[in-house]
């Protein structure tokens, strides 16, 4: 890449050979995102791609799923939060991203999940520049939906 601050989002995704998907439809009674003010929650998104959640990125990290696989599985939960908080701002490049929340289906003793949550740390970085850079947490789950390996959700301010 050439000068990352003057490029898009969405040059930038290009540039990383990623195409943003199409926002995914809740499979429950909730909004896959919520707006308030400038402030976008977006609910928590599994690593679900166009053909569903990939084997590589189901099960626990620690006891089968390797933290390479892991971190990519973060890396698609991240891509579909970046779908649905395009689809509530209506432009990437409007968007600040506050706080991401990641959730990693482990085995008790696994502890590199900080690791792991850097995979969608590094996407939203990558994609929105300055404005990708977050607050966080990372915690370690018995079970996630779908047996996913990670789940994230996303805090973002809409800029004006």
């Amino acid at each position: 890449m050439s000068n990352s601050t003057q490029e898009t989002p969405a040059q930038r995704l290009a540039a990383l050979g990623l195409v943003l998907p199409a926002a995914a439809a809740p499979v429950a009674n909730y909004l896959p995102y919520m707006r308030t003010g400038n402030l976008l929650f977006v609910s928590g998104q599994l690593p679900i791609g166009a053909n569903g959640i990939d084997a590589a990125h189901k099960g626990k990290l620690g006891a089968g799923v390797s933290l390479e696989d892991g971190q990519a599985a973060a890396r698609q939960a991240a891509l579909n939060v970046l779908a649905q908080a395009n689809a509530a701002a209506g432009d990437l490049a409007m968007l600040k991203a506050v706080r991401i929340g990641g959730y990693v289906n482990s085995a008790p003793d696994f502890a590199q999940l900080p690791q792991v949550v850097n995979g969608a740390s590094d996407l939203f970085a990558a994609v929105l520049g300055e404005n990708g850079k977050h607050a966080r947490f990372a915690v370690g789950v018995a079970q996630l939906p779908l047996d996913a390996a990670v789940e994230l959700e996303g805090l973002f301010e809409i800029l004006a």
